[in-house]
């Protein structure tokens, strides 16, 4: 029987020199659910990759091929053995791995409680998977509901209120390091969600920001006239960072933007003048090499967890009151999913139904002596009219026990009163007569 699986890896459970080999931006995510999909390892499948976390949901008819097949492709990716990498993963299933997903999406399990980002991620991940055409209906659905959960979490409860982004905190972390931004110049490297987010937060403080990037320079300038700053081209990085004192960088770049053959002349350079390095991105935009140059300082996202355990205390109540709002959209996933169960029955028994009606219509066709077509319709109305509302109220009391514990009994049991299961011949027994119907002469 087909089962929902999620297999995965997050900042909880691997470091972020792990992280980093194991993301997937869109190309790759693409390419692992097309092989996914396409080997019938799974019939639907979505990938989710950001920096804390990379996990694979599948829909699969056997879930244990599948979770070797995921381990496999990720080990073959990260460059190291599916038996060291298992050491890290978590391989959820069924409702545990839809609670999972819905705890994620309202910010739950995020290093930072209640970020806002994780939202528009899960979003673009559904969309990514509708695209190449690698989810369906349960996945859909899955995805639906948690971005349900997501939002409600946050309108419902003071969760995102109450928090900060991985943005505000490396902003944050900056003012600590370097004294008032605002009297610092700062440069962003992408012109992605994140780094929007940091020229907000650094905007909040006074600080105008110049915008690096290369394939999206078009959005990088739109960014630096929202956010009144100014906008460069990739190429001038070297020269943007010889003039930074912050530099915040978060793209999705697959090598290091900033190594130490570009920092080390720019630092000599600088007369002692130091600057500080906040890399966003996983994969990794700042080789951590450039530690060891004078002057210098870097934090990663793992690093700032220090800051963000600072807010975990105040977070607490709210995140009780978001669980609880996360558990009520699970239970609808929950019997919608369950109501897929109940659905083949209650369709058994209208084809059932048909295959009967059909059957007396044709066993009694030369008994309707001059009856006409439209009159003969009338008789197949009323007499499918009579079963339709016959089987009315068992629709819906099968509907109603959909995720009770009699559920299985009761399906059971209507399958064997039914004969669904059995192949019986409707027209199985006597032939079912009708009176013969006359016309009276004069009447039509």
């Amino acid at each position: 029987m087909s089962e929902l699986l999620a297999l995965g890896l997050s900042h909880k459970t691997a470091p972020l020199e792990l992280r980093e080999k194991l993301a997937l931006p869109e190309g790759r995510a693409a390419r692992l659910m097309a092989e996914l999909t396409e080997s019938g390892d799974a019939s639907e499948a979505t990938v989710i990759s950001t920096c804390n976390r990379t996990e694979i949901y599948v829909f699969a008819h056997d879930p244990v091929v599948a979770e070797s097949s995921i381990l496999s492709t990720l080990a073959s990716q990260g460059g190291i053995s599916p038996t060291e990498l298992a050491g890290h993963l978590y391989s959820l299933r069924a409702d545990d791995a839809a609670l999972h997903l819905f705890r994620v999406t309202a910010g739950l399990d995020s290093m930072i409680i209640g970020e806002s980002e994780i939202q528009g991620q899960i979003k673009r991940a559904h969309e990514l998977a509708l695209v190449e055409g690698a989810s369906g209906p349960i996945l859909n659905r899955l995805l639906r509901g948690a971005l349900a959960a997501g939002g409600r979490a946050r309108n419902e409860t003071g969760i995102s209120r109450t928090g900060v982004s991985m943005a505000s905190v490396a902003v944050e972390q900056a003012s600590r390091v370097i004294g008032e931004v605002s009297d610092r110049r700062a440069l962003i490297i992408g012109a992605g969600e994140t780094s929007e987010l940091v020229a907000g937060a650094l905007r909040a403080r006074g600080a105008e920001s110049v915008f690096v990037a290369n394939r999206h320079l078009e959005k990088a300038c739109d960014l630096a006239q929202k956010f009144g700053g100014t906008a460069a081209p990739l190429t001038e990085l070297s020269e943007q960072v010889a003039q930074a004192d912050l530099v915040i960088s978060a793209t999705m770049s697959p090598h290091h933007l900033i190594d130490r053959e570009l920092l080390e002349p720019v630092m000599k350079d600088r007369a002692e003048r130091p600057i500080f390095l906040v890399d966003l991105a996983v994969p990794r935009d700042i080789d951590p090499r450039v530690r060891e140059l004078a002057g210098v300082t870097v934090t990663d996202v793992d690093e700032l967890q220090v800051t963000v355990a600072r807010n975990l205390g105040r977070r607490e109540a709210e995140a009780r009151r978001a669980e609880h709002v996360v558990q009520a959209e699970l239970e609808l996933f929950q019997r919608w999913l369950q109501s897929l169960e109940v659905m083949p029955v209650i369709v058994g028994l209208r084809e059932k139904a048909d295959e009967i009606v059909d059957r007396v219509m044709s066993e009694n066709e030369g008994r309707w002596e001059g009856l006409g077509e439209e009159d003969r319709r009338r008789v197949e109305t009323l007499a499918r009219t009579i079963v339709g509302r016959m089987l009315h109220e068992p629709t819906l009391r099968l509907k109603e026990i959909a995720g009770s514990d009699e559920l299985y009994e009761v399906l059971a049991t209507v399958r064997e009163l039914f004969g669904l299961d059995s192949g019986t011949d409707p027209g199985d027994g006597d032939v079912a007569t009708v009176t013969p119907i006359r016309r009276e002469e004069g009447r039509s």
